[in-house]
């Protein structure tokens, strides 16, 4: 009887174990479903050249004139493309002077603009209106300049930012309503903090406020380039990351500070390169659309 129990035991109905070949395809299919989920949704990111920035003077940027030969900056615009809707992050100098040559901003202050971001869309074949998203990192005249042909796109904007430049714009310096006015009636979501643009953790907004009450940066996963964060204006050169040198036309510099370490946090645990968007040494390295990053 012993010998039948232990035989009972051990015995199993053979078609009750699938063939490991079996097994082999279920999870080769498996991961195939996921990984095409992950490829339909990773996020392609293109880049604009939305103007130029020339300065005799680069002291309001608490970097010395004598501790960087830098005078001009870069004026980026970058559109995300994505499964679920495109994304315009920043939207470059005014349009009204694209095309029109190197033109006086202020006394030791210049800005120039070639092609628009409206022209250079079209490249793609996209038009304002294929624009599902706006964000930009703050609304400056360089980085907002552009926004009034995308007043059909949802705003993605930090609350603080919008009741700054709506509604205390003559309070608060920089600000000049006349350039982003028309997405006043725009579709909006206002962010308090933190935004995970398509829900899947491949686009993010990053709160940081200090630059502008509502400054933000902006976090796109690419599967092959790796994660990036785009800068907006909370540097301007490598060596005010380095020295953690805050403008002088800063609205909160105790905040600015405060910023600086959530975004040094957020690359070490995320291992993203930051691209400081002004940085006209690191642009002209970087591919232009049509080319693209993923």
């Amino acid at each position: 009887m012993t010998t039948n129990t232990a035989s009972r035991q051990i015995s199993v109905p053979v078609t009750l174990i699938p063939p490991m070949r079996a097994i082999y395809r279920r999870l080769t299919y498996c991961a195939f479903l996921v990984l095409s989920a992950v490829a339909e949704a990773s996020p392609k990111l293109y880049i604009f050249d939305c103007g130029l920035l020339s300065f005799e003077d680069i002291s309001r940027f608490s970097v010395e004139n004598h501790e960087t030969d830098v005078r001009q900056m870069f004026v980026p615009c970058y559109l995300i493309e994505h499964e679920e809707g495109r994304l315009l992050w920043d939207a470059g100098l005014p349009l009204d002077i694209a095309g029109s040559g190197p033109v006086d901003r202020r006394p030791g202050t210049w800005i120039s603009y070639d092609v628009s971001i409206v022209d250079q869309l079209s490249t793609l074949g996209l038009t304002p209106g294929d624009i599902d998203y706006l964000a930009v990192s703050h609304l400056h005249f360089d980085h907002a300049g552009g926004v009034k042909a995308f007043a059909d796109s949802t705003l993605l904007i930090q609350q603080a930012e919008y009741e700054a430049a709506f509604q205390r714009a003559e309070e608060i310096s920089g600000y000049e309503p006349p350039l982003y006015s028309a997405l006043e009636d725009s579709d909006r979501v206002l962010l308090n903090g933190d935004h995970d643009v398509y829900s899947d953790g491949t686009v993010r907004i990053i709160s940081t406020p200090g630059h502008t009450p509502g400054h933000q940066v902006l976090l796109v996963n690419l599967p092959e380039t790796g994660p990036i964060v785009l800068s907006g204006d909370l540097y301007h050169f490598e060596e005010s990351r380095a020295w953690r040198r805050v403008p002088t036309f800063n609205v909160d510099a105790e905040q600015t500070l405060a910023s600086m370490d959530k975004l040094e946090r957020l690359l070490e645990e995320t291992g993203a390169t930051l691209w400081i968007e002004h940085n006209l040494e690191l642009a002209n390295e970087l591919r232009k659309a049509p080319g693209f990053y993923e």
